[in-house]
């Protein structure tokens, strides 16, 4: 097993650099290492001068997942090829060192439950070695808070950060979303669910049971993903299994009073108008302004329900207990509920870490990691993403942040290994704008928080628009740009492939 030593994070040094992990130096060529190949590592190995540094990137895995198009792919409106990038692209002028190398893989513990094993695992040599490096980019990211107990605190995003650990039974029995793989497993439960619900000897009790699916988590990810259900379940699914899609249900979980805390107010309201809202407050509905019960009538769904301050206690197989509700019958749950420490992050003791979270490394605002004993920085050693914090500048854990953090880093090291100098001014966050799919060809838009250009929200077509815009600019390679819009086109015409593989 390939193991990132503490000595390697403490301060190892080369002097040269190899275009293999085990052949001689390249004379007066530097060594970069990037751990993860995720939106911060991915974009450096992009945009980095290859021929000036001798790159070698540390993964789990030997793609990059565009994480935007994990819950159209979960359903079969884009095909998994076309949300990934491979990082052997830029063989052989980076050497990639991938499974079977057995790090912590994003989004899930090192020891993979029944629930979300991939058919194409590979079990590696548990032998361990020592990499060293001249620069070293720590962009491993962050696990899905996948055991964490989700009670209710003072915000949305203290929720996700200060949670509790040992919710039990989510490892064994939850999906994620944070990986291709786990759209696969979804994209096949959701079809396995419908297949057993139509057979002849299954009561309607059961195949309500089996119907029955839960998002916990009303994040981005969570919200994106029961819209595309949603529309799943109303178009190829109700052509196809007219009773069964009428018996299906969709319930979205969050521990906050609203959903999409990052949002701009009145673009929660939208959302949460958008579905059938079950709280305490419920009854605060009938004191809406006539604009807000005007949405609710135009985009109310029937079939989905919105849960918010409701508190999951435990997980079993097919069911979990909510201390609102009492027991829940699922046939799906998928479990979206923030972001949990990278044991590589927890492992490393001599940078400083974020006292609040204990998920993140502490750097200063040009991206060096923080030595814990010293309190400055180290000049070789950078961390970005979601597995970084910058001292006195928090910042959302998105991808916008790691890939700017990215751009912004690579810039420092190209004129370094050019020039000898880097630019002294700090990174600066540009937020651009969040977007989020909420079904049936409609999405919400927020640039209420942006610094340059126009600011503004929008929802509806117009928002669809934009966010279908947006992500066909924002895929990477030119096979991409073509897939994407093909899978589009193609769904749009024929419908979703309803073939299990």
């Amino acid at each position: 097993m390939l193991a990132v030593q503490r000595t390697v994070a403490a301060g190892a040094r080369r002097s040269g650099g190899t275009r293999s992990l085990f052949s001689s130096a390249s004379q007066g060529k530097q060594r970069l290492v990037i751990l993860g190949s995720g939106w911060g590592g991915y974009e450096i190995l992009r945009a980095i001068d290859k021929k000036r540094w001798n790159v070698i990137v540390v993964s789990p895995s030997n793609y990059f997942n565009f994480t935007p198009l994990l819950a159209s792919c979960s359903v079969g409106t884009l095909e998994f090829r076309a949300a990934v990038e491979p990082v052997r692209r830029y063989t052989p002028d980076v050497m990639p060192a991938t499974a079977p190398v057995k790090l912590p893989e994003s989004g899930h513990p090192t020891e993979r439950s029944d629930v979300n094993e991939s058919a194409s695992s590979v079990k590696g040599s548990t032998e361990k070695f020592q990499l060293t490096y001249d620069k070293l980019v720590i962009a491993v990211g962050a696990y899905s808070q996948s055991t964490a107990t989700y009670y209710l605190v003072r915000s949305a995003a203290d929720a996700r950060d200060c949670a509790a650990f040992n919710v039990p039974g989510v490892k064994e029995h939850a999906h994620f979303l944070k990986d291709i793989r786990d759209a696969r497993a979804i994209r096949t439960r959701i079809l396995d669910c419908f297949e057993q619900a139509n057979q002849p000897t299954i009561t309607d009790a059961d195949r309500r049971k089996l119907l029955n699916f839960c998002i916990v988590g009303g994040g981005p990810t969570g919200v994106e993903f029961a819209a595309e259900l949603h529309d799943f379940l109303h178009t190829d699914l109700a052509r196809h299994y007219p009773v069964l899609a009428r018996m299906a249900k969709i319930n979205l979980y969050d521990v906050a009073p609203v959903i999409l805390g990052g949002f701009d107010t009145g673009l929660q309201e939208y959302v949460s108008f958008s579905v059938v809202y079950h709280n305490k407050a419920s009854l605060a509905l009938l004191t809406t302004p006539v604009s807000n019960r005007y949405a609710t009538s135009k985009f109310k769904r029937e079939g989905i329900r919105l849960l918010t301050q409701h508190h999951v206690e435990r997980v079993e197989a097919g069911r979990m207990f909510v201390t609102e509700e009492g027991e829940v019958d699922f046939g799906l749950l998928v479990w979206s509920t923030g972001l949990a420490p990278n044991p590589l992050i927890q492992s490393i003791t001599e940078a400083k870490k974020d006292e609040r979270t204990k998920r993140s490394l502490v750097t200063n605002g040009n991206l060096n990691v923080i030595m814990k004993d010293t309190g400055a920085p180290d000049s070789d050693v950078f961390a970005i993403g979601d597995a970084a914090l910058i001292q006195d500048q928090p910042l959302p854990a998105t991808a916008q942040v790691a890939n700017q953090q990215a751009k912004y880093l690579t810039r420092q090291l190209n004129r370094l290994v050019r020039s000898g100098r880097v630019d002294d001014a700090p990174f600066k966050f540009q937020n651009m704008g969040s977007l989020a799919y909420v079904g049936d060809w409609e999405a919400i838009f927020d640039r209420t928080k942006v610094e340059r250009g126009p600011k503004g929200k929008e929802t509806g077509r117009l928002a669809w628009l934009l966010w279908r815009s947006a992500y066909f600019t924002k895929t990477l390679s030119v096979r991409n740009k073509i897939l994407v819009p093909m899978y589009w086109f193609l769904n749009w015409i024929f419908g979703r492939d309803l073939s299990r593989f």
